[in-house]
């Protein structure tokens, strides 16, 4: 399960909005406690998948990623996952998302119709397969 606080869920789901047709994405901040991960902070990250596939696809430089890990040592805290929106598709993981997951990490995806955030959800990856994960957001 993923615990975020519900302010940190809508800014998620403003951002998908923002971004609209176009994919956004980022990183989520936090800690793990009793197998509950307790998302503290997002950090909204440019979307650098090259032009004309942005609309589908996302993608998190590795120059992102170690910008985030010195975030997350810095105020102690653990990369907990990556969210990022499906513009007129379902919040449901695609191939390519799989493809390009690592295990334990949540992913929230946020499904936006016609440039409204519609459902988010979250899965995490083992052996290859996406599990729904429950979100808790308070």
């Amino acid at each position: 399960m993923i615990v975020i606080e519900k302010s940190l869920l809508e800014k998620i789901e403003a951002e998908a909005e923002k971004s609209y047709p176009f994919e956004c994405c980022g990183i989520i901040f936090g800690s793990i406690e009793k197998n509950e991960k307790l998302a503290h902070s997002i950090k909204s990250i440019v979307n650098n998948f090259g032009s004309g596939e942005e609309h589908h696809r996302f993608l998190i430089t590795a120059e992102d990623m170690m910008r985030g890990e010195l975030y997350a040592r810095q105020n102690g805290l653990d990369i907990i996952g990556f969210y990022h929106s499906h513009p007129d598709h379902p919040a449901i993981p695609s191939d390519y998302d799989r493809d390009h997951a690592l295990p334990v990490y949540s992913y929230l995806i946020t499904s936006v119709k016609t440039g409204r955030a519609d459902i988010t959800a979250s899965y995490v990856l083992s052996d290859n397969k996406f599990t729904a994960e429950e979100i808790s957001a308070e």
